[in-house]
């Protein structure tokens, strides 16, 4: 056993910071980028499109845990955008490949940049010690993510 507590408080802790700082940085990213904020539920079409270019609209619900007709209409709205291709399998032509539009890629690459900088700005303002700390449980806090996300549940029915 582990001498670390996870009492309801400190994970609640957690998840408020982590929730806080994912807010300010999408935010004011966004808001750097000179972009229109998109719904989150868009960006995580965006994001996963683009860890896995060429991805199904089954493949979209099932990887977010989302049900097909919303992943659906996502998918129309990011079309309509010009964020989004949606182009016919060659092997099976009722199915549809997803990728990633070149307005897409730019509009991710500045997002990130600007994420980055304005994290890096606000770790360069802490004390060397927590900085130090919150660099070295990055990967822990991947980790917790996968975790995370392998245990949510599956698409309403």
């Amino acid at each position: 056993m582990s001498d670390v507590t996870t009492d309801d408080e400190t994970v609640e802790q957690l998840g408020s910071a982590l929730g806080d700082l994912q807010r300010v940085l999408r935010r004011a990213a966004t808001q750097r980028s000179g972009n229109i904020a998109l719904p989150d539920a868009q960006v995580e079409v965006l994001r996963l499109v683009q860890r896995r270019p060429g991805i199904g609209v089954k493949e979209v619900a099932e990887g977010l845990g989302i049900a097909p007709n919303t992943v659906s209409t996502l998918i129309g709205e990011l079309t309509a955008a010009g964020l989004l291709r949606r182009d016919r399998d060659p092997a099976d032509r009722r199915l549809a490949r997803l990728t990633l539009t070149e307005q897409a890629v730019g509009r991710m690459a500045a997002y990130r940049r600007h994420r980055s900088d304005l994290l890096a700005a606000g770790l360069a303002g802490l004390p060397e010690p927590d900085r130090r700390e919150l660099l070295a449980a990055a990967p822990a806090l991947r980790r917790l993510a996968d975790l995370v996300l392998a245990h949510r549940p599956g698409p309403p029915a």
